[in-house]
């Protein structure tokens, strides 16, 4: 059986590397694995790749940045004729990024069965580019793997039929799990100076960023809260660029209250989170990290398609309302970490759950 698995963005190199692992137990299996490129920089992909041990690609598309429409088109059509070329027995994807839906999309109008990884997810904000991905992803899938019992309900809701979704777990908790210990042996924190109590911020979608209005508010707030602890900040390539172009950059790395930084490769980002004190984030994969490492999370967005993660404790919504932020720092500060319960089947063998599945 031969399987193209697709990655294009960071989440997907977290979430692809125990599949890869996984798919070496089964010799009936014939695992491929194609890079559309849809980021490219090294910060972004080699050094994940690296770092999680996970092969080099058999193809990498090198589409590269572009507009949501261009990316994608430019993607379907590399796609094609990877898959004329290799008729492969099924197309795996995972998440809901560009590369997810073109690829799937190009896989189902050629009759090639898809196979979702952690389908189900919504955040039923149709603004958000990531929900259309999933949504669509979904209906074009011809096997459903589930993360959490939400997407259970909203795939029966949609109407799916239940015999292709599978209840699995999380690969991106597969590769958290995985690399703990190496993640505790990194030197980040001695790099970057930080010592005691402190806060990891992480922003980059395009409600947060792109409007100058509610940047302001939110440095204005987060500023207010690193008088208060220090914050570590890995600045997301676009976010730099907004913050560059609103005049708010020099300010930042003036703050005495601020750690930034580039971008982290995953091992020093694992340590960085799981030693601190809170997160603040607009991350789906950061909340679900979060949880995992009983850190408490505070969500920049007024809604989540991950509630398992407020559901167990670690996550509020607080949006972009300043007060609202500064209240769920306090709920922070106060959590029992050891009270927070783990999610249902969050235990590091949702990889070998999916091969089960796919290899019949």
């Amino acid at each position: 059986m031969k399987i193209i698995n697709v990655v294009g963005a960071r989440p997907n190199f977290i979430k692809i590397a125990p599949l890869m692992r996984a798919y070496g137990a089964v010799r009936s299996i014939d695992a491929r694995l194609v890079h559309t490129g849809q980021h490219y920089d090294r910060a972004m992909s080699k050094l994940f790749f690296e770092e999680l041990g996970i092969p080099k690609p058999d193809l990498n598309l090198e589409v590269g940045s572009g507009s949501h429409a261009r990316q994608t088109a430019d993607i379907m059509v590399r796609f094609e004729k990877v898959c004329l070329d290799e008729q492969p027995d099924w197309v795996l994807v995972v998440g809901d990024v560009n590369s997810t839906i073109a690829c799937g999309l190009v896989a189902a109008k050629l009759g090639i069965p898809v196979a979702h990884v952690e389908a189900g997810l919504r955040s039923f904000d149709r603004e958000m580019p990531e929900e259309i991905n999933r949504v669509l992803t979904d209906r074009i899938s011809d096997l459903l793997f589930v993360t959490e019992r939400s997407g259970l309900e909203n795939l029966e809701r949609e109407g799916v039929d239940p015999s292709r979704v599978h209840f699995v777990g999380n690969v991106m908790i597969d590769t958290l799990r995985a690399n703990q210990v190496r993640a505790a042996e990194s030197d980040v924190l001695e790099r970057l100076g930080v010592a005691g109590d402190y806060g990891v911020v992480t922003l980059h979608r395009p409600s947060n960023v792109d409007d100058p209005d509610t940047l302001r508010r939110l440095v204005d707030t987060l500023q207010g809260l690193a008088r208060r602890m220090p914050l570590v900040w890995p600045v997301h390539p676009r976010t730099r660029q907004r913050l560059e172009a609103a005049g708010l950059l020099p300010e930042l790395e003036q703050d005495a209250g601020f750690v930034l930084t580039g971008g982290l490769g995953y091992l020093d980002f694992l340590k960085v989170t799981s030693s601190a004190r809170l997160v603040l984030t607009d991350s789906g994969g950061v909340q679900e990290e979060s949880a995992v490492l009983q850190v408490p999370c505070l969500t920049l967005r007024e809604n989540t398609e991950r509630p398992v993660t407020c559901d167990v404790g670690a996550n509020r919504l607080v949006g972009t309302d300043p007060k609202r932020i500064r209240d769920g720092f306090e709920w922070a500060l106060g959590v029992d970490r050891s009270a927070l319960a783990m999610p249902e089947l969050w235990d590091g063998g949702a990889a070998e759950r999916i091969v089960r599945v796919l290899a019949g």
